[in-house]
C-alpha cells in the first residue's frame, strides 16, 4: 500500500484523509495534527456546560459536492429545535432526515442573521435598501451616500489596493462607515495597505448593484433557480452542537475506515530528495515517511521547515504575514440590546448571528450570539446569553499577552461602554480561546507569494490544501474543494497542482468571514 501522509486535522485535512480512504483501498493515510483535537478553527471549544464556535461557521456553499459531502456525515433533519419548541414555532420539514430526539448528530436550518453595529444602531449587513436603514443614517447623510455611490460608478479607481476596492464597490461615504474601520480592526493595517487580492477572494460578488438586483429578484413569485450572492442567503446548515461536531464525526469515520490520526505532532522537518517529500519529522521526535503528502500546515512554517530552500523563495515565505484571534466568552442573563426586528426569538434576544462593531473607539470587531447559531451550545438558552467577543490580534503583542483576567476586565468594559451590558455585575461567567495564524493576511511579501508556490509545485509529491496551506483566505468550503481536487490528483497520478490552486478564483462566489 502507498503511504499518504497529512499534515493537518481540520477540514482540508480530514477530508482528504477521508476521501482517500473512501474513495481507494490503496492506500495508508496518517494523519498528523499539532493539538490535541480536531478541527482546527473549526472546533467547537466546550466550557462549564456551554459550547464556543471559533470565528463562526455557516455551512452553505455553491458546491453541491460539499453540500452533500456535509449532509452525508451530518443529515439535514426536519423535527423542531430547542428554540423552536419554546417559542411554538412549526419548524422545518426536510424529508429523509432523522428525528433529532433519536439522533443527536445532525444539521440545524439555522435563520442568517448578521448585523452592524455603528453608533449604537444597528444595519443589515450587507448593507440592505430597508427604510430603517435611510432612518438610522439621517436624511443628509442618505444623499452623501448616494451621491457618493454614483460618482464611484462613473469613476472607477485603479484596483491596486483594497480601500479602492470597496470604493469602486459602495463609494467613498458606505465605505467609511462600514468598511474602513473594521478592516482596520482586521488586519492591523489601513485598508490601503492591503491587497485588492483579499477582496477578489472574500467580497468580489457584492456590490450595492447585487443587493438591488437580490432585492427585486425577492418581488417575483417563483425563487426557483433564483442565483444569490453567499452573502445574502437567509437559511444555512449548522451542526446541532456546532462545528466541532462534524469534525469530530469525520475522524471517527476516517478512523473507522483504518486511517490514523496522530495528535500532538507538530510536523517541525520536511525532508526532500529529487525533487520529492521522503519524510516529515515531528517536534515530539517521531519520524513519518510517505508516498504522498498533503499539506494543510501554514505555508510559511512549512517552507521554514525545509532544507537547501533558494534564499528568495526562503525569504518570501518568513514574511509572510498572519493575523491572530482572541475570543472571549462571555455568559449573562440578557444583553442591553431591544429585538426591534420581527423575528421571534427566545427570551426576545436580538436575532443575530453575529454584530459587526464598526465603532473605532472600541477594539472589539464582532460579537457572536451562541444562541443564535444553535440553542444546543448553551447548556440554558432559556436563561442564559451566551456570546463571543472577538478580537484580531498579533501574536505576542499587548493584547495577546494579557492575562485571561486582565483580558476578561477590558472586554466587559468596552461592552459597557458600547450599552451593550450596564455593569460588571451582569457577567455570570467567561471563558478565553486563542487562535494562532487565523487569517492569512495580504500585505508585507504577499505580493511575491507566486515564488513560494511556484517552488511547491516542483515537488511531485506535495500538495498544498486549505486556508493556511495556501495562505489564502478561504471558508471552509473552499478549503475542503482544495482537498477534493489533492485526492483526485493523488488517485489519477496527477502531478500538476493548477487545479488545487484554482480553488475559489471564480469571479461569482462571495461569502463573508466564517470560518
Amino acid at each position: 500500500m502507498k503511504k499518504v501522509v497529512i499534515i493537518g486535522a481540520g477540514p482540508a485535512g480530514l477530508t482528504a484523509a477521508y476521501e482517500l480512504l473512501k474513495k481507494s483501498n490503496e492506500y495508508e493515510v496518517t494523519v498528523l495534527e499539532e493539538s490535541e483535537v480536531v478541527g482546527g478553527i473549526s472546533r467547537t471549544v466546550r466550557y462549564n456546560g456551554n459550547r464556543m464556535d471559533i470565528g463562526g461557521h455557516r455551512f452553505f456553499s455553491k458546491d453541491t459536492q460539499v453540500m452533500d459531502w456535509w449532509k452525508d456525515l451530518m443529515p439535514l433533519q426536519g423535527a423542531l429545535s430547542y428554540d423552536d419548541k419554546v417559542l411554538g414555532r412549526p419548524g422545518k420539514t426536510i424529508p429523509g432526515g432523522p428525528d433529532p430526539e433519536k439522533e443527536d448528530r445532525v444539521m440545524l436550518l439555522r435563520n442568517r442573521v448578521s448585523r452592524i453595529y455603528y453608533r449604537k444602531k444597528f444595519f443589515d449587513y450587507p448593507i440592505s435598501m430597508k427604510p430603517q436603514t435611510f432612518i438610522n443614517m439621517g436624511f443628509v447623510q442618505t444623499v452623501k451616500a448616494g451621491c457618493s455611490y454614483l460618482y464611484s460608478c462613473v469613476h472607477k479607481l485603479p484596483e491596486d489596493n483594497l480601500e479602492n476596492f470597496y470604493i469602486n464597490r459602495f463609494g467613498r461615504v458606505l465605505y467609511s462607515m462600514f468598511f474602513e474601520k473594521y478592516t482596520e480592526k482586521l488586519w492591523g493595517r489601513h485598508p490601503r495597505e492591503i491587497s485588492a487580492d483579499w477582496g477578489a477572494q472574500r467580497v468580489k460578488g457584492l456590490s450595492i448593484l447585487a443587493i438591488i438586483k437580490d432585492m427585486f429578484s425577492k418581488m417575483v413569485p417563483s425563487k426557483k433557480n433564483r442565483k444569490v450572492e453567499t452573502s445574502l442567503i437567509e437559511e444555512f446548515m449548522y451542526p446541532k452542537y456546532g462545528p466541532g461536531q462534524l469534525w469530530e464525526t469525520a475522524a471517527s469515520e476516517v478512523e473507522k475506515m483504518g486511517g490514523k490520526i496522530i495528535y500532538n505532532a507538530k510536523v517541525t522537518k520536511v525532508e526532500c530528495e529529487n525533487q520529492k517529500i521522503v519524510s516529515v519529522s515531528c517536534e515530539n521526535g517521531e519520524k513519518y515517511d510517505g508516498d504522498y503528502f498533503i499539506s494543510s500546515m501554514p505555508l510559511k512554517d512549512l517552507v521554514e521547515s525545509m532544507d537547501n530552500v533558494p534564499t528568495e523563495v526562503l525569504k518570501v515565505a518568513e514574511g509572510l504575514p498572519y493575523r491572530d484571534f482572541v475570543t472571549v466568552g462571555i455568559l449573562t442573563e440578557k444583553l442591553n440590546l431591544k429585538n426591534l426586528t420581527k423575528i421571534k426569538t427566545m427570551n426576545n434576544l436580538v436575532p443575530d448571528c453575529w454584530i459587526y462593531v464598526q465603532d473605532a473607539g472600541v477594539k472589539l470587531g464582532r460579537i457572536q450570539i451562541f444562541n443564535n447559531w444553535s440553542p444546543y451550545m448553551v447548556a440554558e438558552p432559556d436563561k442564559k446569553v451566551w456570546i463571543g467577543l472577538e478580537y484580531f490580534c498579533k501574536e505576542n503583542d499587548e493584547f495577546w499577552n494579557m492575562s485571561e483576567e486582565a483580558c476578561r476586565k477590558f472586554a466587559v468594559d468596552e461592552l459597557i461602554r458600547m450599552g451593550v451590558l450596564n455593569s460588571e455585575k451582569q457577567v455570570l461567567d467567561s471563558h478565553r480561546e486563542k487562535v494562532k495564524k487565523a487569517y492569512p493576511a495580504y500585505f508585507d511579501t504577499y505580493d511575491q507569494i507566486d515564488d513560494v508556490i511556484a517552488f511547491t509545485n516542483e515537488i511531485d509529491n506535495l500538495f498544498c490544501v486549505g486556508r493556511n496551506g495556501q495562505h489564502r483566505y478561504n471558508n471552509m468550503d473552499h478549503s475542503m474543494a482544495t482537498s477534493f481536487e489533492a485526492v483526485q490528483n493523488i488517485l489519477q497520478g496527477v502531478t500538476d497542482k493548477t487545479n488545487i490552486w484554482s480553488v475559489n478564483t471564480e469571479q461569482e462566489y462571495h461569502e463573508e468571514k466564517q470560518d
